[in-house]
């Protein structure tokens, strides 16, 4: 009999775990609420359960005899995984991990506990007094401290513009929270990294674009990224005391970063799961060779992973669309280079972005 495993999430960049698994040989048991995504037919099956509600996947995972439980891009789904991974027996991030590394506020506590330099930050549910934000430099960043997708992020350049969003943020939180931090400038990077018992592996570090201020939406995303060999040694020390912080010990973890024009790595924040926007899923095995989903599978089931290459590492792109500017880039890129996939809503193209779930496609591709 084929083994099982439990997949948290249906969506397109889930589809590739679920792909994924299948070609290893297990039955897949797909959880999330359905809504006509990609995984619900992929799946061998789908189970319509919400996939915050943990303890019915739990009585699921029991009935069926699933080995594992995995899931990748979602911050979301990490409770939910590692609640089920905890009732199995498998390895997995400790209790602590689930809350630190998917609060920012919590988050920037535990790196600042760590002796990791942070910006000033603070906690919010409501406009602070202006006294509170008197040590504070602006501009200032406002953001939701426990979504992601760019929703609710704001920069703010005074107290009166703070006053405006501030609200808006907490409600798009779960928890109604908001944490308001110094803004850092400087380019935009991420790391991706694989955990098994406690040892970091940097697989690869990625350059971001972004529609910058004010919601910082992500437009596209390359790999390797840009930087110079001598700025390398000093993101990997800095991200793997930075894991290590947030007690990440197993699967996969995206590190987001800015680089300064003084060459300091300053961190923005961690997740302990792959980068979403395709980033673990494709641009990291195009571009490095190695099978990073078949390690967050391997390591969820206590297998060591492999760094066995699966194909030829090519620099890497992601591109997303915004307007139909976007669909013309599109059409010329798609004569010069290797286009991987595509995806792309030309139906409500005129539609205006507001964050990362409202953009109208996207097309991966090699050089």
């Amino acid at each position: 009999m084929k083994k099982r495993i439990a997949i948290i999430g249906a969506n397109e960049f889930q589809n590739p775990l679920i792909l994924k698994a299948k070609e290893m040989g297990f039955e897949t048991y797909v959880y999330a609420w359905k809504s006509g995504d990609i995984g619900e037919k992929t799946a061998d099956h789908f189970i319509p359960i919400s996939i915050i509600e943990k303890e019915k996947i739990w009585e699921s995972c029991k009935n069926n005899k699933v080995a594992s439980c995995v899931s990748i891009g979602s911050d979301l789904a990490t409770h939910t995984v590692n609640y089920i991974q905890r009732k199995l027996g498998n390895p997995c991030n400790p209790l602590i991990t689930d809350t630190i590394a998917t609060n920012k506020y919590e988050m920037r506590k535990a790196l600042l506990n760590a002796g990791i330099v942070c910006p000033r930050f603070l906690k919010a549910t409501e406009v602070p007094k202006s006294e509170k934000l008197k040590d504070f430099s602006y501009p200032l960043i406002i953001k939701p401290v426990d979504r992601s997708g760019s929703r609710g992020i704001y920069k703010v350049n005074n107290y009166f513009e703070l006053c405006e969003v501030i609200n808006y943020s907490c409600k798009l939180s779960f928890s109604k929270e908001a944490i308001i931090e110094e803004f850092i400038d400087g380019n935009e990077y991420s790391c991706e990294s694989i955990s098994f018992a406690g040892k970091h592996t940097i697989l690869q570090i990625t350059k971001k674009f972004t529609t910058g201020a004010p919601h910082f939406i992500e437009t596209g995303h390359k790999e390797p990224s840009d930087l110079a060999d001598e700025y390398i040694g000093k993101i990997k020390n800095q991200i793997t005391k930075a894991l290590t912080a947030l007690q990440i010990t197993y699967g996969a973890s995206h590190s987001e970063f800015k680089v300064d024009k003084e060459g300091n790595v300053h961190i923005i924040e961690i997740g302990a799961r792959m980068g979403g926007d395709c980033i673990g899923s494709d641009l990291v095995h195009l571009s490095t060779g190695f099978d990073f989903v078949r390690m967050v599978i391997d390591t969820s089931l206590g297998i060591e992973p492999s760094f066995d290459l699966i194909n030829e590492p090519k620099e890497s792109f992601i591109n997303f669309i915004f307007t139909l500017n976007d669909i013309e880039k599109y059409n010329e890129i798609k004569n010069k280079y290797n286009i991987i996939r595509e995806k792309i809503d030309y139906k409500n193209i005129s539609e205006k972005v507001t964050d990362s779930s409202s953009r109208h496609g996207y097309y991966i591709f090699t050089k």
